[in-house]
């Protein structure tokens, strides 16, 4: 029997607070609420590290980050023969891959962009129509297997959308099933109107977004030394406004994309034969907490969408069930009826999507490493968030956070619970003992190993 086809769909910044079927009444998002009602939804899902390449290089090895040494980004990982792209291309699929890869960057100038064909594509070995990243989308441009530049007319998601389209209307008549990943750069900043088609910047125009109940000013330090809170007061904070429109504008022209693949899978008769799955890498702070951007454990940055469809197969339902990033590989060999490499770390959760039923986990291990894209120590953090609450402890200081993420959405009250915070404690103890997760600074891994931003070791292999 004919294994099922797979579109795996993700967003850049996506957050799930800004989709409607997740409650946000001024999210135009038509596409992604009819889809949510079609799928098993996984409320609960969430972002291992809420920072793009830890998040990428966690989705297609199976592994959390401690164990990749992608701890930030711009830096070049590790191939793994393991990688979900090798188990589908040595289980006969026909790949593709379109959109932000992410995760052959070193600090090049001008920053590298070209992925050779080879064992740095993690088995994507088909089409590959890929940049390692860009997000300015009226400049779009992607790579095949040469290091030719390809230029994109009109707006970015909207040419990969249509590359798509065109990929499975190639790869539906052939004998193999076919799997394609299509990495979209939006909704992430710049949020400057210029940078989004004017039709979708009209809806949105004349909405207001007022501050939630959480923002505070602060600082975006963790991203940059400079991104103080003088900088904040006076780069950031002025234009918050505009910049949620464009955000949610940008959301508004995803979902549109969304929607012309979706229809595009209904007339070509593959809904049936396809497990389609829409979700994002992480999430966008915009202020709550005195933090912008991502790369910590508050709710705005680490809770994505995650959607699965496959009509006749997987019934509609919501599920609560903890879903983390390792998770994802796993799952998918599952749904696709693919061996689960003996690596993976994260959990095959298909049945829930199947059935609502079997083994889950009792929380998700959230990591954060340290600064986004430098090796500067003090920001690194963990953190265990279940199906109520989120613990976290701060490496600086070892402070701790406990929220009751139903009782308090906006995570406003640490509770000071000695009995509750030493079962969370406890747990993200066990959590990270589980995976080798020893808590170490972000320049450890620099030293340790990566040599010129290229990893060349983690807890499994070396090159």
């Amino acid at each position: 029997m004919k294994r099922p086809n797979l579109i795996y769909v993700f967003a850049d910044q996506l957050r799930a607070q800004s989709v409607g079927y997740l409650g946000d009444a001024k999210a135009h998002t038509p596409n992604i609420d009819k889809l949510a009602a079609e799928s098993a939804s996984f409320v609960n899902a969430v972002s291992v590290a809420a920072v793009c390449a830890p998040y990428r290089n966690s989705l297609f090895t199976g592994k959390y980050v401690s164990s990749t040494g992608m701890v930030i980004n711009e830096i070049r990982a590790m191939p793994d023969p393991d990688a979900i792209g090798h188990v589908l291309t040595e289980h006969g699929y026909n790949t593709g891959y379109i959109g932000k890869w992410h995760l052959y960057g070193t600090d090049h100038t001008p920053p590298q962009q070209f992925t050779p064909k080879g064992e740095y594509r993690m088995g994507w070995d088909g089409y590959w129509a890929a940049n390692n990243f860009n997000h300015e989308y009226f400049e779009g441009f992607y790579y095949g297997d040469t290091p030719e530049r390809i230029k994109i007319d009109g707006y970015e998601p909207d040419a990969q959308t249509q590359m798509a389209i065109d990929f499975m209307r190639e790869a539906k008549d052939q004998d193999a099933p076919f799997a394609l990943a299509l990495s979209y750069g939006t909704p992430h900043d710049p949020w400057e109107r210029s940078n989004c088609p004017e039709e979708w910047n009209a809806l949105f125009c004349d909405v207001d977004f007022p501050d939630p109940p959480n923002y505070a000013d602060g600082s975006a330090e963790f991203w940059a030394e400079h991104m103080d809170r003088e900088w904040w007061l006076r780069e950031w904070k002025p234009f918050r406004f505009q910049y949620r429109q464009v955000y949610y504008a940008m959301t508004a022209n995803l979902d549109w994309n969304l929607g012309r693949l979706l229809r595009e899978v209904e007339e070509l008769g593959l809904a049936e034969d396809t497990v389609l799955i829409f979700t994002s890498d992480h999430g966008e702070m915009f202020g709550s907490h005195g933090r912008i951007a991502k790369s910590i454990f508050y709710e705005e940055a680490v809770r994505v969408p995650f959607l699965i469809r496959q009509p006749g197969r997987i019934a509609p339902r919501e599920s609560d069930v903890c879903l983390n990033t390792p998770d994802i590989a796993p799952t998918l060999c599952g749904l696709l009826r693919l061996p689960v490499p003996s690596s993976y770390e994260g959990m095959d959760l298909s049945t829930h999507a199947l059935t609502g039923e079997g083994q889950e986990p009792d929380a998700a291990l959230l990591q954060g490493m340290g600064a986004v894209y430098q090796w500067r120590d003090g920001y690194e953090w963990r953190a265990v968030r279940d199906k109520r609450r989120t613990f976290a402890i701060e490496r600086e200081g070892r402070v701790e956070h406990l929220y009751d993420n139903v009782a308090d959405p906006y995570q406003l009250r640490n509770i000071e619970d000695p009995a509750l915070r030493s079962h969370y404690r406890r747990l993200l103890k066990e959590k990270m003992a589980l995976f080798d997760d020893t808590f170490e600074a972000c320049t450890w891994y620099g030293e340790h190993w990566v040599k010129d931003k290229v990893i060349l070791r983690s807890t499994t292999r070396s090159l």
